[in-house]
This record gives structure tokens, C-alpha cells and sequence, in this order.
């Protein structure tokens, strides 16, 4: 419950080392190994869902409605796209491959506009 209770109170992606640090200012004798495993668990029940960026760093969101992100590929954040799901991409590729197709995950990576700053403002300066 404490890993909810964080994760409710992010508008973030956290990775697994931030939530542990976060429940540990309530479970202070939390171990690591706690965190991940019920991690885990989480994400194995639905409760939660573990985005990989770069399949390196895993970072957690609450369950929501299936969406869509944008990982910024410079400083790694990721965001929310409060885009419509495109529900017709299971059907049309179901039909075309034969396989039952439950969902899907699509992410959109570049830039963040933060980041889009700080490259012009280096190619400005010639850097």
C-alpha cells in the first residue's frame, strides 16, 4: 500500500530506487528487496505499470487508462499524451497477423521542449 500511496502522489514516472527512497521516509526499515518484489507483484496484478526506457530503467506509473508517451530523449522524462487510444491498430493488425491482440503500447521519443531550448541555444552560441 505504501508504494500506491507514493505512487498516487506523483504526477511523474518514478524508478524503482525513487519509490524506495519516498517509502522509506514512512517504512524506514523497508528493504530494497521489498520494493522490488512487490513491485512486481504489482505490476503482475494490474495495480500498476513499468514503462522501460531505453530497456534499462524502469519507471512506474499507476494503472490508468491505456495511453500513450513521449520519452524525452535527452533528459529521460517521460509524458502523459492525453491522445485518444487508436483501438482500430488491434483490430487491423489482429486481421492482418492472426493473433489476438488484447492492447497495445506506443511511445514517441525526441525532444522535450526544455531540451529543444537548451540544443538551439548551444547552436546559437556554436556549441
Amino acid at each position: 500500500m505504501a508504494i500506491i500511496e507514493v505512487l498516487k502522489g506523483v504526477r511523474t514516472h518514478p524508478s524503482a530506487g525513487w519509490i524506495y527512497d519516498e517509502v522509506r521516509k514512512k517504512l524506514p526499515h523497508v528493504s530494497k528487496g521489498t520494493i522490488y518484489r512487490n513491485l512486481n507483484v504489482l505490476e503482475d496484478e494490474g495495480a500498476i505499470i513499468e514503462l522501460n526506457v531505453d530497456g534499462v530503467v524502469g519507471r512506474y506509473e499507476i494503472r490508468q487508462d491505456n495511453h500513450y508517451h513521449f520519452i524525452c530523449e535527452k533528459c529521460g522524462h517521460i509524458f502523459d499524451l492525453n491522445e485518444p487510444i487508436e483501438a482500430e491498430l488491434n483490430v487491423r493488425y489482429a486481421k492482418k497477423t492472426g493473433f489476438k491482440i488484447t492492447h497495445h503500447l506506443l511511445e514517441f521519443r525526441g525532444l522535450c521542449k526544455d531540451c529543444q531550448r537548451i540544443v538551439d541555444k548551444n547552436k546559437r552560441k556554436g556549441g
